[in-house]
Parts: structure tokens; C-alpha cells; sequence
């Protein structure tokens, strides 16, 4: 196949994400024996001859959302754009289209296609270098864009010891609102919703897909949720640029809390929610939402005693158990361990009863 007509070769362009920008730039420069061609804070691009190669490293947990950002190829002109993004076209296959878009320091022309494993592709030409980050790809931080098909997998340690593997289940944007029937209720360690809640259609779907999921976790069983949400119902089509192209519908984030605890959840907590909107879409702001939820202990769960330091009076778990400043208090363990993943862990002391005389001066 055959991308360009001119003397020039085409780069294939791969983006990842990395938990350390200045740690993998290090390392692929030692692999690659060149320097990074750019390197910033938020962002770094190596440029490789030989092989044509443009690799590009994005601040995003691969532990979240994968390694792989996107991948691609840099063409060498704008006929050479159009006339690829006509022939796929032509072939059924549909893309969104981006005229000189501002990101990762560079002005550029592209457009965005999925395989059928919902990969995402980036078909682009370098217009210019810019001294700023620019906003054309602000969601790559946002929606991840890996929409790979749900799969239930072990988590175990590799020490020799007889660990039980934790089972975990995934689910991302583009996927039915469906658990596969050969996961049995309560069998689930985790559950990860990425992206799940920003397809078209999910307004309707979430309330029942939330207690599917309720349904398959373990007592003590965690649910991740990682998506756009804004701070009131969008009322306008949205059209966002870049990987966030996929993003067609975006929930208030009152009304997912609510639903959440409808479905039964507690401890709900936001453990990433911007400052700043990543999008705006008439008054609607729409910001990189991520929270924990937990689905709640039968009775006969391992109780452990705490005693809460303060500052506050009184803190109030959602289960409508009190911890109250200085007083022992008996809770689950499952509800301890997932509050000592919070701020609220240095406040609280562990009590353990005494096997044996003890003296606070011996």
C-alpha cells in the first residue's frame, strides 16, 4: 500500500502513555541512541530515521488506561491527507476530520479513525512547532481512547505464596451494557468502568448497568469509575476534538453519585476531579472524573476497632456509621482498609487488645 507519492517517507507514529515522562525519556534515549527530539513537562517526542518512526510519550498511567495512547501515521502533505481520508472514506470507513488543531506543542492537520478493536488511529501532517501544549488533544488525558473488549483477569502477586488471584472485570467505552452470563454474582474483586458512561445512549442504561455490576462484586468489592461528567445536564450536541470525538454523551456528576447510591455502593469516593473543565459546551463544564466505590459487607465480615483523632467532631461513613472523635468505635475491616487509602488515615488508630498486662510506663 502505498500512503505517499513523494521522494519523502511516511513515519509511523505511536503514542504512549507513561507514569514518568523524564524516567521513559531517559530510557529510550539510551535505546534509541539519539536525544528527544521535545521534551516538556507534560509531553516528549523522539524523531527516528531509521526506522521512520515518531514516538510520542504522554503523563498518563498506563496502570489506568493501558500503555498504548494511540498510533498512527504522519503523512508529508495535505493532498497526500485528503486523498487517504477520501479513499477510506470510499472503503466504509468513517473518520473525524481536524483542520489545523494546536496540540502536543505543534500545529497540525489530521483525522481520527477506530480499527474494528476500537483502537484509535491518527492519520495527520506537521504544519509548524508551537512553544505551548495546545488544547486539540487535551482529552487524551481525559478518555484514555483504549476501548478494548471486556475481559475478567487474575490479579496475583508473583512471590511463591499461595495468594488467591483477585478477580477483575473491565469495561470500556463502546461496549454493551452487558456482564458476560459466565460471571457469576458475587465472584468479582474489581470492577473498571473507562469511559463506559460517555457513549451515546448511556443516560438511559447506567441506573441498571450499575447494579449488574453491584450484583457480580464480592462483599467488600471495589468499583472504579473513569469518564467526562459535567456540573449540569448538557443540553447542546457535542462535538469534541481529538480522541474525545468518541465522547457522546456526558453524565451530571450529581445525578452519577446518586445513581451509584441507588445501585447500592458505598464509600463512594472522587479520587481525581479537575480544577479546571477540560471542555466547555454551552454553560456546561466538563471535567476528568475518577472515583471509587464500595459494595458494601454482610454482617459477618472480620469487624476491627478503630478510634478517630479528629479534627472533626464526627465523620459519617455513607453507610450512616458514625466515627466519633475519641470514642472506639467498631466497623469492617473491608470499610477500615478502604480508609486507609484515604486522607482520613492519619487520623484514625488501630486498637488491638492486649494479650497481657501492660503498663504505659514499662
Amino acid at each position: 500500500m502505498i500512503f505517499s507519492q513523494t521522494e519523502q517517507s511516511v513515519n509511523f507514529h505511536i503514542s504512549l502513555n507513561v507514569s514518568d515522562i523524564p524516567r521513559s525519556v531517559d530510557f529510550f534515549q539510551k535505546l534509541f541512541g539519539v536525544p528527544a527530539a521535545k521534551q516538556r513537562s507534560d509531553y516528549a517526542k523522539f524523531e527516528l530515521q531509521n526506522p521512520p518512526l515518531t514516538l510520542s510519550l504522554e503523563p498518563v498511567s498506563p496502570a489506568e488506561r493501558g500503555a498504548l495512547n494511540h498510533v498512527g501515521f504522519r503523512l508529508n502533505s495535505a493532498e497526500e491527507l485528503v486523498k487517504l481520508q477520501r479513499r477510506l472514506e470510499m472503503a466504509g470507513i468513517s473518520s473525524e476530520r481536524e483542520e489545523g488543531v494546536e496540540c502536543c506543542y505543534a500545529k497540525q492537520s489530521k483525522f481520527w479513525l477506530h480499527d474494528p478493536d476500537q483502537n484509535l488511529w491518527e492519520i495527520y501532517i506537521l504544519e509548524g512547532d508551537l512553544e505551548h501544549r495546545g488544547a486539540g488533544q487535551a482529552a487524551a488525558k481525559v478518555q484514555g481512547t483504549q476501548h478494548d473488549k471486556a475481559t475478567v483477569s487474575p490479579i496475583a502477586c508473583s512471590t511463591g505464596s499461595e495468594i488467591p488471584a483477585r478477580q477483575q472485570w473491565s469495561h470500556r467505552l463502546g461496549n454493551d451494557f452487558t456482564i458476560p452470563e459466565e460471571i457469576a454474582a458475587e465472584s468479582l474483586d474489581e470492577i473498571a468502568l473507562q469511559g463506559s458512561f460517555n457513549v451515546a445512549g448511556a443516560d438511559a442504561a447506567i441506573s441498571g448497568f450499575l447494579k449488574q455490576t453491584a450484583e457480580r462484586l464480592k462483599p467488600g468489592g471495589e468499583l472504579s469509575v473513569h469518564c467526562l461528567t459535567s456540573d449540569i445536564p448538557v443540553t447542546e450536541a457535542l462535538q469534541l476534538s481529538g480522541p474525545a470525538s468518541v465522547v457522546k454523551y456526558v453524565p451530571c456528576l450529581e445525578t452519577l453519585l446518586r445513581q451509584l447510591e441507588s445501585a447500592g455502593f458505598e464509600n463512594i469516593m472522587l479520587t481525581k476531579y479537575g480544577t479546571h473543565a477540560c471542555f466547555t459546551v454551552g454553560e456546561a463544564e466538563l471535567r476528568e472524573t475518577m472515583l471509587r466505590a464500595m459494595k458494601p459487607v454482610s454482617q459477618v465480615e472480620e469487624l476491627v476497632t478503630v478510634v478517630y483523632k479528629g479534627p472533626f467532631p464526627e465523620i459519617v461513613l455513607d453507610s450512616g456509621l458514625s466515627l466519633e472523635r475519641g470514642r472506639f468505635t467498631t466497623i469492617p475491616a473491608a470499610f477500615y482498609q478502604q480508609l486507609l487509602e484515604t486522607a482520613v488515615r492519619e487520623s484514625l488508630v488501630l486498637i488491638k487488645s492486649a494479650t497481657q498486662p501492660v503498663s504505659c510506663t514499662s
